[in-house]
Protein backbone atom coordinates (compact mmCIF):
# COMPACT_ATOMS: atom_id res chain seq x y z
CA UNK A 1 0.00 0.00 0.00
CA UNK A 2 1.32 3.40 -0.95
CA UNK A 3 1.14 6.51 1.22
CA UNK A 4 -1.36 9.14 0.18
CA UNK A 5 -0.40 12.23 -1.78
CA UNK A 6 1.71 14.60 0.24
CA UNK A 7 3.38 11.75 2.07
CA UNK A 8 0.71 11.16 4.73
CA UNK A 9 0.80 7.45 5.66
CA UNK A 10 -2.19 5.23 6.14
CA UNK A 11 -2.93 2.57 8.74
CA UNK A 12 -2.12 0.00 6.07
CA UNK A 13 1.40 1.36 5.70
CA UNK A 14 2.01 0.79 9.39
CA UNK A 15 0.61 -2.75 9.22
CA UNK A 16 2.76 -3.61 6.19
CA UNK A 17 5.82 -2.28 8.03
CA UNK A 18 5.39 -4.77 10.89
CA UNK A 19 4.15 -7.84 8.98
CA UNK A 20 5.34 -10.01 6.10
CA UNK A 21 3.36 -11.82 3.46
CA UNK A 22 -0.39 -11.80 2.86
CA UNK A 23 -2.81 -11.23 5.70
CA UNK A 24 -5.14 -14.15 6.57
CA UNK A 25 -8.04 -11.72 7.09
CA UNK A 26 -9.31 -8.41 5.75
CA UNK A 27 -8.18 -5.16 7.39
CA UNK A 28 -9.86 -1.86 6.70
CA UNK A 29 -9.56 1.54 8.37
CA UNK A 30 -11.08 4.98 8.58
CA UNK A 31 -8.44 6.40 6.20
CA UNK A 32 -9.23 4.11 3.28
CA UNK A 33 -6.89 1.27 4.16
CA UNK A 34 -8.01 -2.01 2.60
CA UNK A 35 -5.65 -4.98 3.03
CA UNK A 36 -6.07 -8.72 2.79
CA UNK A 37 -8.55 -10.78 0.79
CA UNK A 38 -11.81 -8.92 0.21
CA UNK A 39 -13.79 -12.14 0.38
CA UNK A 40 -12.34 -13.09 3.79
CA UNK A 41 -14.90 -14.37 6.28
CA UNK A 42 -13.06 -12.53 9.09
CA UNK A 43 -12.38 -8.79 9.03
CA UNK A 44 -11.11 -6.05 11.34
CA UNK A 45 -11.92 -2.37 10.94
CA UNK A 46 -9.97 0.43 12.64
CA UNK A 47 -12.81 2.91 12.92
CA UNK A 48 -11.03 6.11 13.93
CA UNK A 49 -7.77 7.87 14.61
CA UNK A 50 -8.47 7.29 18.29
CA UNK A 51 -8.48 3.56 17.64
CA UNK A 52 -5.10 3.81 15.94
CA UNK A 53 -3.75 5.77 18.90
CA UNK A 54 -4.88 3.07 21.30
CA UNK A 55 -3.08 0.43 19.24
CA UNK A 56 0.13 2.40 18.66
CA UNK A 57 0.46 3.68 22.23
CA UNK A 58 0.06 0.21 23.76
CA UNK A 59 1.30 -2.35 21.21
CA UNK A 60 -0.04 -5.86 21.60
CA UNK A 61 -3.24 -7.15 23.17
CA UNK A 62 -3.79 -4.21 25.55
CA UNK A 63 -4.01 -1.53 22.88
CA UNK A 64 -6.24 -3.61 20.64
CA UNK A 65 -8.52 -4.42 23.59
CA UNK A 66 -8.84 -0.74 24.49
CA UNK A 67 -9.78 0.12 20.92
CA UNK A 68 -12.29 -2.74 20.77
CA UNK A 69 -13.93 -1.95 24.11
CA UNK A 70 -14.47 1.68 23.03
CA UNK A 71 -15.90 0.71 19.59
CA UNK A 72 -12.84 2.09 17.81
CA UNK A 73 -11.94 -1.40 16.58
CA UNK A 74 -14.74 -3.42 14.97
CA UNK A 75 -14.62 -7.21 14.51
CA UNK A 76 -16.56 -8.82 11.68
CA UNK A 77 -17.14 -12.48 10.99
CA UNK A 78 -16.60 -13.58 14.60
CA UNK A 79 -19.01 -13.40 17.52
CA UNK A 80 -18.07 -11.03 20.33
CA UNK A 81 -18.51 -13.88 22.78
CA UNK A 82 -16.01 -16.08 20.96
CA UNK A 83 -13.45 -14.24 18.79
CA UNK A 84 -11.25 -17.37 18.80
CA UNK A 85 -10.89 -17.59 15.02
CA UNK A 86 -9.51 -14.05 14.90
CA UNK A 87 -6.94 -14.91 17.58
CA UNK A 88 -6.01 -18.10 15.76
CA UNK A 89 -5.33 -16.33 12.49
CA UNK A 90 -3.37 -13.48 14.07
CA UNK A 91 -1.26 -15.70 16.34
CA UNK A 92 -0.75 -18.62 13.94
CA UNK A 93 -0.84 -17.13 10.45
CA UNK A 94 0.33 -13.51 10.59
CA UNK A 95 4.09 -13.31 10.12
CA UNK A 96 5.60 -10.44 12.05
CA UNK A 97 8.44 -8.26 10.87
CA UNK A 98 10.65 -6.02 12.97
CA UNK A 99 11.29 -2.80 11.01
CA UNK A 100 14.44 -0.78 11.53
CA UNK A 101 13.97 1.86 14.26
CA UNK A 102 14.50 4.69 11.78
CA UNK A 103 11.91 3.26 9.40
CA UNK A 104 9.31 2.94 12.14
CA UNK A 105 10.07 6.38 13.59
CA UNK A 106 9.73 8.03 10.17
CA UNK A 107 6.42 6.29 9.58
CA UNK A 108 5.01 7.33 12.95
CA UNK A 109 6.11 10.94 12.42
CA UNK A 110 3.94 10.97 9.32
CA UNK A 111 0.87 10.43 11.48
CA UNK A 112 1.77 13.38 13.68
CA UNK A 113 2.78 13.53 17.35
CA UNK A 114 -0.70 12.65 18.66
CA UNK A 115 -0.47 9.08 17.37
CA UNK A 116 1.70 7.97 20.30
CA UNK A 117 -0.43 9.75 22.91
CA UNK A 118 -2.89 7.24 24.39
CA UNK A 119 -6.53 8.26 24.66
CA UNK A 120 -8.18 7.76 28.05
CA UNK A 121 -8.37 4.10 29.02
CA UNK A 122 -11.83 2.50 29.33
CA UNK A 123 -13.40 3.12 32.73
CA UNK A 124 -13.30 -0.56 33.70
CA UNK A 125 -9.52 -0.86 33.26
CA UNK A 126 -7.57 -1.41 36.48
CA UNK A 127 -4.65 0.82 37.37
CA UNK A 128 -1.15 -0.31 36.41
CA UNK A 129 0.30 -2.79 38.85
CA UNK A 130 2.80 -0.33 40.35
CA UNK A 131 0.01 2.17 41.08
CA UNK A 132 -2.13 -0.51 42.69
CA UNK A 133 0.81 -1.38 44.93
CA UNK A 134 1.23 2.26 46.02
CA UNK A 135 -2.48 2.72 46.76
CA UNK A 136 -2.91 -0.53 48.73
CA UNK A 137 -0.04 -1.41 51.04
CA UNK A 138 -2.08 -4.01 52.96
CA UNK A 139 -1.60 -7.27 51.01
CA UNK A 140 -4.78 -8.83 52.36
CA UNK A 141 -6.93 -5.85 51.40
CA UNK A 142 -5.34 -5.84 47.97
CA UNK A 143 -6.00 -9.56 47.53
CA UNK A 144 -9.64 -9.11 48.53
CA UNK A 145 -10.05 -6.24 46.05
CA UNK A 146 -8.47 -8.28 43.24
CA UNK A 147 -10.72 -11.27 43.90
CA UNK A 148 -13.80 -9.09 44.12
CA UNK A 149 -13.06 -7.33 40.82
CA UNK A 150 -13.10 -10.66 39.00
CA UNK A 151 -15.51 -12.96 40.83
CA UNK A 152 -18.12 -10.50 42.09
CA UNK A 153 -19.22 -9.51 38.59
CA UNK A 154 -22.63 -11.21 38.74
CA UNK A 155 -23.66 -14.68 39.82
CA UNK A 156 -26.33 -14.68 37.09
CA UNK A 157 -23.65 -13.91 34.49
CA UNK A 158 -21.49 -16.79 35.69
CA UNK A 159 -24.48 -19.16 35.78
CA UNK A 160 -24.95 -18.61 32.06
CA UNK A 161 -21.25 -18.84 31.13
CA UNK A 162 -20.15 -21.67 33.44
CA UNK A 163 -23.31 -23.74 33.32
CA UNK A 164 -25.01 -25.63 36.19
CA UNK A 165 -21.73 -26.80 37.75
CA UNK A 166 -20.64 -23.20 38.45
CA UNK A 167 -17.07 -24.44 38.17
CA UNK A 168 -14.67 -21.78 36.93
CA UNK A 169 -11.71 -24.11 36.58
CA UNK A 170 -10.44 -26.65 34.08
CA UNK A 171 -12.73 -29.63 33.52
CA UNK A 172 -11.55 -33.18 32.73
CA UNK A 173 -12.80 -34.69 29.47
CA UNK A 174 -12.86 -38.45 29.01
CA UNK A 175 -13.48 -37.67 25.33
CA UNK A 176 -13.80 -34.47 23.27
CA UNK A 177 -17.51 -35.24 22.91
CA UNK A 178 -18.22 -35.12 26.65
CA UNK A 179 -20.49 -32.30 27.81
CA UNK A 180 -19.14 -29.55 30.01
CA UNK A 181 -21.21 -30.79 32.94
CA UNK A 182 -19.92 -34.33 32.55
CA UNK A 183 -16.35 -33.03 32.37
CA UNK A 184 -16.69 -30.80 35.44
CA UNK A 185 -18.16 -33.66 37.46
CA UNK A 186 -15.28 -35.84 36.25
CA UNK A 187 -12.83 -33.20 37.48
CA UNK A 188 -14.37 -33.14 40.95
CA UNK A 189 -14.34 -36.94 41.02
CA UNK A 190 -10.67 -37.04 39.98
CA UNK A 191 -9.68 -34.59 42.71
CA UNK A 192 -11.64 -36.56 45.31
CA UNK A 193 -10.11 -39.83 44.17
CA UNK A 194 -6.57 -38.45 44.25
CA UNK A 195 -7.24 -37.22 47.78
CA UNK A 196 -8.60 -40.69 48.69
CA UNK A 197 -11.63 -39.15 50.42
CA UNK A 198 -13.63 -41.50 52.66
CA UNK A 199 -16.74 -41.11 54.83
CA UNK A 200 -16.07 -39.33 58.09
CA UNK A 201 -12.98 -37.44 56.89
CA UNK A 202 -12.54 -33.64 56.96
CA UNK A 203 -11.66 -31.66 53.85
CA UNK A 204 -10.46 -28.06 53.67
CA UNK A 205 -11.31 -26.53 50.26
CA UNK A 206 -9.47 -23.22 49.82
CA UNK A 207 -10.49 -20.86 47.04
CA UNK A 208 -13.70 -22.88 46.87
CA UNK A 209 -15.48 -20.77 44.25
CA UNK A 210 -19.22 -21.41 44.25
CA UNK A 211 -18.80 -24.64 46.24
CA UNK A 212 -18.85 -27.31 43.52
CA UNK A 213 -15.95 -29.35 44.88
CA UNK A 214 -17.18 -29.09 48.45
CA UNK A 215 -20.66 -30.32 47.54
CA UNK A 216 -19.29 -33.18 45.44
CA UNK A 217 -17.02 -34.33 48.27
CA UNK A 218 -19.85 -34.26 50.80
CA UNK A 219 -22.46 -35.84 48.54
CA UNK A 220 -20.34 -38.54 46.90
CA UNK A 221 -17.78 -39.33 49.62
CA UNK A 222 -19.50 -38.51 52.92
CA UNK A 223 -16.86 -36.04 54.14
CA UNK A 224 -17.26 -32.85 56.17
CA UNK A 225 -16.00 -29.77 54.33
CA UNK A 226 -14.86 -26.31 55.29
CA UNK A 227 -14.93 -24.29 52.05
CA UNK A 228 -13.35 -20.83 52.00
CA UNK A 229 -13.54 -18.01 49.43
CA UNK A 230 -12.59 -14.33 49.42
CA UNK A 231 -15.52 -13.55 47.12
CA UNK A 232 -18.61 -12.41 48.98
CA UNK A 233 -20.85 -13.22 45.99
CA UNK A 234 -19.44 -16.73 45.66
CA UNK A 235 -19.91 -17.41 49.36
CA UNK A 236 -23.52 -16.22 49.28
CA UNK A 237 -24.37 -18.33 46.21
CA UNK A 238 -22.51 -21.33 47.62
CA UNK A 239 -24.37 -21.28 50.95
CA UNK A 240 -27.70 -21.22 49.16
CA UNK A 241 -26.63 -24.08 46.87
CA UNK A 242 -25.47 -26.14 49.85
CA UNK A 243 -28.83 -25.61 51.50
CA UNK A 244 -30.76 -26.59 48.37
CA UNK A 245 -28.67 -29.77 48.13
CA UNK A 246 -29.45 -30.71 51.73
CA UNK A 247 -25.77 -30.63 52.67
CA UNK A 248 -25.79 -27.87 55.31
CA UNK A 249 -24.82 -30.37 58.00
CA UNK A 250 -21.68 -31.38 56.09
CA UNK A 251 -20.50 -28.25 54.27
CA UNK A 252 -19.66 -24.81 55.65
CA UNK A 253 -18.99 -22.10 53.06
CA UNK A 254 -17.01 -19.32 54.74
CA UNK A 255 -16.36 -15.85 53.32
CA UNK A 256 -12.78 -15.35 54.51
CA UNK A 257 -9.13 -15.28 53.57
CA UNK A 258 -7.82 -18.84 53.61
CA UNK A 259 -5.06 -17.66 55.94
CA UNK A 260 -7.68 -16.94 58.59
CA UNK A 261 -8.62 -20.61 58.93
CA UNK A 262 -7.62 -21.66 62.44
CA UNK A 263 -8.88 -25.25 62.37
CA UNK A 264 -6.35 -28.00 61.76
CA UNK A 265 -5.82 -31.75 61.44
CA UNK A 266 -7.70 -31.95 58.16
CA UNK A 267 -7.43 -35.24 56.30
CA UNK A 268 -7.14 -33.47 52.95
CA UNK A 269 -6.84 -30.03 51.34
CA UNK A 270 -8.09 -29.17 47.86
CA UNK A 271 -6.92 -25.98 46.19
CA UNK A 272 -8.48 -25.58 42.74
CA UNK A 273 -7.57 -22.33 41.03
CA UNK A 274 -6.24 -20.38 44.02
CA UNK A 275 -2.49 -20.50 43.41
CA UNK A 276 -2.82 -18.14 40.43
CA UNK A 277 -3.89 -15.40 42.87
CA UNK A 278 -1.24 -16.02 45.52
CA UNK A 279 1.74 -14.52 43.69
CA UNK A 280 5.09 -16.27 43.32
CA UNK A 281 6.59 -14.54 46.33
CA UNK A 282 3.69 -15.86 48.38
CA UNK A 283 4.22 -19.52 47.46
CA UNK A 284 6.34 -20.26 50.51
CA UNK A 285 3.78 -18.95 52.98
CA UNK A 286 0.90 -20.48 51.02
CA UNK A 287 2.25 -24.03 51.00
CA UNK A 288 3.53 -23.81 54.57
CA UNK A 289 0.10 -22.69 55.75
CA UNK A 290 -1.64 -25.58 54.00
CA UNK A 291 0.99 -27.97 55.36
CA UNK A 292 0.15 -26.74 58.85
CA UNK A 293 -3.57 -27.41 58.41
CA UNK A 294 -3.09 -31.10 57.53
CA UNK A 295 -2.63 -34.08 59.80
CA UNK A 296 0.40 -36.30 59.21
CA UNK A 297 -0.30 -38.49 56.20
CA UNK A 298 -2.87 -36.04 54.86
CA UNK A 299 -3.02 -35.14 51.16
CA UNK A 300 -2.98 -31.86 49.24
CA UNK A 301 -4.27 -31.53 45.68
CA UNK A 302 -3.09 -28.27 44.11
CA UNK A 303 -4.73 -27.51 40.74
CA UNK A 304 -3.46 -24.39 38.96
CA UNK A 305 -2.57 -22.73 35.66
CA UNK A 306 1.17 -22.55 34.99
CA UNK A 307 3.54 -21.24 32.38
CA UNK A 308 4.90 -23.88 30.04
CA UNK A 309 8.45 -22.93 31.10
CA UNK A 310 10.38 -20.28 33.01
CA UNK A 311 11.25 -17.99 30.10
CA UNK A 312 8.08 -15.90 29.96
CA UNK A 313 8.20 -14.31 33.42
CA UNK A 314 5.55 -14.56 36.11
CA UNK A 315 3.26 -11.63 35.39
CA UNK A 316 0.35 -12.00 32.99
CA UNK A 317 0.03 -10.01 29.79
CA UNK A 318 -1.10 -6.39 30.37
CA UNK A 319 -4.65 -7.04 29.12
CA UNK A 320 -5.15 -9.90 31.57
CA UNK A 321 -3.62 -7.93 34.43
CA UNK A 322 -5.69 -4.79 33.81
CA UNK A 323 -9.03 -6.38 32.91
CA UNK A 324 -9.25 -9.94 34.21
CA UNK A 325 -6.90 -11.05 37.01
CA UNK A 326 -5.34 -8.04 38.75
CA UNK A 327 -2.15 -9.08 40.55
CA UNK A 328 -2.33 -12.66 39.27
CA UNK A 329 0.93 -14.49 38.56
CA UNK A 330 1.83 -17.75 36.83
CA UNK A 331 4.96 -19.80 37.38
CA UNK A 332 6.33 -22.87 35.58
CA UNK A 333 5.24 -26.19 37.12
CA UNK A 334 8.71 -26.96 38.43
CA UNK A 335 8.65 -23.84 40.60
CA UNK A 336 5.22 -24.73 42.00
CA UNK A 337 6.40 -28.23 42.91
CA UNK A 338 9.68 -26.95 44.33
CA UNK A 339 7.85 -24.53 46.64
CA UNK A 340 5.54 -27.35 47.69
CA UNK A 341 8.53 -29.55 48.58
CA UNK A 342 10.28 -26.73 50.43
CA UNK A 343 7.21 -26.31 52.63
CA UNK A 344 7.58 -29.90 53.86
CA UNK A 345 5.33 -31.76 51.44
CA UNK A 346 6.35 -34.80 49.42
CA UNK A 347 5.08 -34.50 45.84
CA UNK A 348 3.66 -37.85 44.78
CA UNK A 349 2.13 -37.16 41.38
CA UNK A 350 1.78 -34.46 38.73
CA UNK A 351 -0.68 -34.38 35.82
CA UNK A 352 -0.83 -31.82 33.02
CA UNK A 353 -4.39 -31.11 31.82
CA UNK A 354 -3.44 -28.45 29.26
CA UNK A 355 -5.66 -29.60 26.40
CA UNK A 356 -8.55 -30.19 28.78
CA UNK A 357 -8.52 -26.48 29.58
CA UNK A 358 -8.67 -25.60 25.89
CA UNK A 359 -11.83 -27.73 25.61
CA UNK A 360 -13.26 -26.14 28.77
CA UNK A 361 -12.72 -22.64 27.40
CA UNK A 362 -14.31 -23.61 24.11
CA UNK A 363 -17.45 -24.67 25.98
CA UNK A 364 -17.51 -21.50 28.09
CA UNK A 365 -17.24 -19.32 24.99
CA UNK A 366 -20.12 -21.19 23.38
CA UNK A 367 -22.21 -20.65 26.52
CA UNK A 368 -21.42 -16.93 26.33
CA UNK A 369 -22.43 -16.83 22.67
CA UNK A 370 -25.66 -18.70 23.39
CA UNK A 371 -26.55 -16.34 26.26
CA UNK A 372 -25.06 -13.16 24.77
CA UNK A 373 -28.12 -10.93 25.06
CA UNK A 374 -28.73 -11.95 28.68
CA UNK A 375 -25.06 -11.51 29.65
CA UNK A 376 -24.87 -8.05 28.05
CA UNK A 377 -28.07 -6.97 29.79
CA UNK A 378 -26.87 -8.37 33.12
CA UNK A 379 -23.20 -7.37 33.26
CA UNK A 380 -22.83 -4.80 30.47
CA UNK A 381 -21.42 -4.95 26.96
CA UNK A 382 -17.86 -4.12 28.00
CA UNK A 383 -17.74 -6.94 30.59
CA UNK A 384 -19.19 -9.45 28.15
CA UNK A 385 -16.62 -8.42 25.53
CA UNK A 386 -13.75 -8.72 28.04
CA UNK A 387 -14.79 -12.27 28.93
CA UNK A 388 -15.07 -13.19 25.26
CA UNK A 389 -11.57 -11.84 24.60
CA UNK A 390 -10.10 -13.46 27.68
CA UNK A 391 -11.58 -16.92 27.23
CA UNK A 392 -10.94 -17.13 23.47
CA UNK A 393 -7.38 -15.87 23.92
CA UNK A 394 -6.78 -18.29 26.77
CA UNK A 395 -8.02 -21.18 24.64
CA UNK A 396 -5.45 -20.20 22.04
CA UNK A 397 -2.74 -20.06 24.74
CA UNK A 398 -3.47 -23.56 26.01
CA UNK A 399 -3.64 -25.01 22.51
CA UNK A 400 -0.31 -23.41 21.61
CA UNK A 401 1.34 -24.67 24.85
CA UNK A 402 2.01 -21.17 26.14
CA UNK A 403 0.00 -22.11 29.24
CA UNK A 404 -0.55 -25.41 31.04
CA UNK A 405 -2.76 -26.70 33.86
CA UNK A 406 -1.12 -28.89 36.49
CA UNK A 407 -2.66 -30.99 39.25
CA UNK A 408 0.01 -31.66 41.86
CA UNK A 409 -0.72 -34.27 44.52
CA UNK A 410 1.41 -34.09 47.69
CA UNK A 411 1.40 -35.66 51.14
CA UNK A 412 2.44 -34.54 54.59
CA UNK A 413 5.20 -36.91 55.61
CA UNK A 414 5.45 -38.15 59.19
CA UNK A 415 8.15 -36.83 61.51
CA UNK A 416 10.07 -40.08 61.11
CA UNK A 417 9.79 -40.00 57.31
CA UNK A 418 6.96 -42.50 57.25
CA UNK A 419 4.71 -42.24 54.20
CA UNK A 420 1.02 -43.12 54.08
CA UNK A 421 1.07 -43.11 50.30
CA UNK A 422 0.73 -46.54 48.61
CA UNK A 423 3.41 -47.99 46.37
CA UNK A 424 1.23 -47.30 43.32
CA UNK A 425 -1.46 -44.62 42.81
CA UNK A 426 -4.81 -45.61 44.32
CA UNK A 427 -7.18 -43.68 42.05
CA UNK A 428 -8.79 -44.12 38.67
CA UNK A 429 -6.76 -42.22 36.01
Amino acid sequence: MMARAGGTPRVGDLVEAVTEGPLPLRLTAYDGTDLGPRDSDVAVHVASEEGLRYIVSAPGDLGMARAYLTDNLVLRGVHEGDPYELFRRIKREVRSRRPAPKELAALLRGFGPRVVVPPPAPAMEALPRWRRAVRSLDPRQRAAASISSHYDVSNAFYERVLGPSMAYTCAVFDSPDATLEQAQERKFALVADKLALRPGQRLLDVGCGWGGMAMHAAREHGVSVLAVTLSREQASWGREAVGRAGLSGQVEVRHADYRDVTEGDFDAVSSIGLTEHVGVRGYDGYFRFLHGRLREGGRLLNHCITRADGRAGFRPEPFTDRYVFPDGELAPPGLVMSACHDAGFEVQHDENLRLHYALTLQRWCQNLVDSWDFCVADAGLATARVWGLYMAGSRMAFEANWLQLHQVLATKVGADGASSFPLRPDWRP
